[in-house]
């Protein structure tokens, strides 16, 4: 290859960094619009709360710690998993849900794209972060595997669907809440 082709692929990788780096650095204004839009889309996808699924209502208790790091980094690696998480629940066995199918799949690609954004943003930052992002890991496992057995438990039934709707508009509010800090 001549000197002239490689610095063009030099100039090429450099701008594909610095508008990388750009984009990392508007996430939390991208994370508000994507958590609006999910609120949104949560709403539409069901109607009101039945109030025959109030007595099953369930404290499933999210780990609010994750979202409290010393490093802002951490908090987008904590948000990356919520999302991994919710998209992870939302899934599967939707049937019995009887929810709104084009507001479910918004739902499921417009976390599916902000994933894809926080996994390039976090893996640049990987090594650093790595401890954090485990214990994270952890504790937010633990809560999703506690609304994910809810699920089952209850075999995937309309209350169940509900009640863990309900639980991830908790979650992403949460979450705004955090970004609005940042």
């Amino acid at each position: 290859m001549n000197p002239f082709g490689l610095i063009q692929i030099g100039l090429i990788l450099s701008c594909t960094t610095i508008i990388s780096s750009l984009q990392c650095n508007r996430l939390p204004l991208q994370q508000r619009r994507v958590i609006e839009n999910s609120l949104r889309l949560l709403d539409k996808m069901g109607k009101k709360f039945p109030q025959q699924c109030l007595r099953e209502k369930m404290s499933f208790r999210f780990p609010t710690q994750v979202l409290q790091p010393k490093q802002k980094e951490s908090v987008g690696v904590a948000i990356e998993e919520i999302f991994q998480n919710i998209f992870y629940i939302f899934s599967k066995n939707l049937t019995l849900a009887g929810w709104d199918g084009t507001a479910l799949d918004e739902f499921q690609n417009g976390l599916y794209r902000q994933i894809e954004q926080l996994e390039a943003c976090v893996i640049k930052k990987h090594t650093y972060y790595h401890r954090s992002k485990e214990a994270s890991r952890l504790k937010l496992k633990k809560y999703f595997q506690k609304i994910d057995c809810f699920l089952k438990d209850k075999q995937h039934d309309l209350c169940s669907w509900e009640i863990s709707r309900a639980e991830m508009r908790r979650c992403l509010q949460l979450i705004d809440k955090m970004t609005r800090k940042l």
